[in-house]
């Protein structure tokens, strides 16, 4: 059984949370502030160095919100409420959904028909391969928040068995080059552009939308999607071909895959009555985010419009739902950290270290301290084992030191926003499906890292360039 508790660094958590609680809170912050400040830096540390699972560590963190009465100094009954607020959040509930209306496409079968589609038309060279097995996952990500469900529960599971029927065996080092490393990394980055193209692409994403709001920026799903399309599609089309030239895979022509493929789907049999719904699903979902303002009907209504289709034509059964662990675990700790992040910046914390940073660095102009900001949040990923982590810890910091620089606010959170995505490049935990691509065994940890930073740079120059001149297309700076 796996060890849930790691005593020694939980230790380590409590002594830097007491340490943090006892220093004097500086000039400008009030004890509040500081003292909710010790209780989420410790959460986030306890995260990071894996002292127990995000859940306990969140409900640790709730425990000692109520207990300290930092929201409500004096009452109780108001602490406990304060701190338990945020699991009533409608963002919050829009990925909890979204986790369930995803288990739709994995039960059903649809998500890996759709991949074997794709296979099937594209899969006549191993840079074809690459383009279809990115494609399913693409066309996947709008309703399938998890990208570790999306890249590990369904796209790895059929690039796997792809690369190892040419030949690439996990096990046999010395074939992994013959098309499994290149299929592995180009599958994972994939994945972490198709989840910065989508609201609704990874878990984190409406965390940022969350905070954003705090700071009076409004991001809905189709501006979101609109903002990151032009770049995204970019990325999709550049960062395979560019791994095929630099990192190529020593088998050219794939020439069976497409027959692989047919024999799956045709094992598979007709499209089936619930696949069939799923897909009916799915295109209403997309349809109502789309459209959502033109009815007045927000991302959430949308997402629960969808999880009662499934529900009431059986698609999915209320035991699903239940059984869906990913979806009840993302509400906890999602809910706790936003908890966090949000009561600091009502108590001024996040305004006084903005303020503070606006000081040591107000003489740079906008343009120059946009690229910094981003540089900054970007290689500062390789601290974090976790992307959520990450964004709860720096994005609505980030994005208030920006806002007091002179920076576009739309501009910053949304390139925040995408970075929080792609900055998963750079190692091998760095988000959600990296350990399942890296657990393959297809690529060594030096050529992860090195192929993952130079991925990362292009795809940071991509966004910030031909991102920058589709911003201004669309009016958001």
């Amino acid at each position: 059984m796996k060890k849930e508790i790691n005593l020694r660094s939980l230790l380590m958590t409590a002594i830097f949370c007491l340490i943090l609680w006892f220093i004097p809170a500086p000039q400008g912050v009030n004890i509040q502030a500081w003292h909710l400040l010790a209780i989420f830096l410790s959460t986030i540390l306890g995260i990071i160095i894996k002292a127990a699972s995000m859940g306990t560590m969140c409900m640790l963190a709730i425990a000692g919100v109520a207990l300290t009465q930092v929201l409500a100094p004096g009452d109780a009954a108001k602490s406990i409420t304060l701190a338990l607020r945020s699991f009533g959040d409608k963002v919050i509930w829009l990925i909890g959904i979204s986790f369930f209306i995803a288990r739709g496409f994995i039960k059903t079968g649809l998500g890996k028909r759709i991949a074997f589609l794709f296979i099937r038309i594209f899969g006549k060279s191993s840079l074809g391969l690459a383009y279809g097995l990115g494609l399913a996952d693409l066309v996947l990500a709008p309703a399938i928040p998890s990208n570790t469900a999306r890249g590990g529960g369904i796209v790895y599971p059929i690039m796997k068995s792809m690369a190892i029927s040419f030949g690439s065996e996990p096990d046999k080092p010395e074939t992994h080059r013959k098309l499994g490393s290149y299929l592995t990394l180009n599958c994972y980055n994939i994945n972490l552009i198709a989840s910065s193209m989508f609201l609704t692409g990874t878990a984190s994403n409406p965390m940022c939308q969350k905070f954003a709001a705090g700071l009076g920026i409004h991001i809905s799903w189709i501006s979101w999607m609109l903002a990151a399309l032009i770049p995204g599609l970019v990325s999709f089309f550049v960062i395979p071909f560019i791994l095929y030239r630099t990192y190529p895979p020593e088998l050219k022509a794939t020439g069976d895959a497409p027959r692989v493929a047919a024999q799956q789907l045709k094992e598979m049999g007709k499209v089936s009555r619930d696949e069939w719904l799923m897909l009916l699903a799915f295109v209403i979902l997309l349809f109502l985010w789309i459209t959502g303002d033109l009815f007045s009907i927000d991302a959430t209504t949308t997402a629960f419009i969808g999880l009662v289709l499934l529900l009431l034509t059986a698609v999915l059964t209320w035991e699903d739902v239940k059984a869906e662990k990913g979806a009840w675990d993302t509400i906890v700790w999602f809910s706790t950290l936003v908890m966090m992040a949000s009561s600091l910046n009502e108590l001024g914390f996040i305004g006084w270290f903005s303020e503070l940073i606006r000081k040591e660095i107000g003489a740079l102009s906008w343009q120059i301290a946009f690229p910094v900001i981003i540089g900054v949040y970007f290689f500062s990923h390789y601290l974090f084992a976790s992307a959520t982590a990450h964004v709860a810890a720096m994005y609505a910091a980030l994005l208030g030191v920006g806002i007091s620089l002179g920076i576009p606010p739309l501009l910053l959170a949304f390139m925040l926003g995408f970075t929080g995505s792609l900055y998963g490049t750079l190692t091998h935990y760095g988000h959600g499906p990296a350990p399942v691509f890296f657990g393959s065994g297809f690529v060594d940890i030096k050529t992860w890292w090195i192929k993952g930073l130079e991925t990362g740079l292009i795809l940071m120059f991509i966004y910030m360039g031909v991102g920058f001149i589709w911003w201004k297309l669309l009016g958001i700076y």
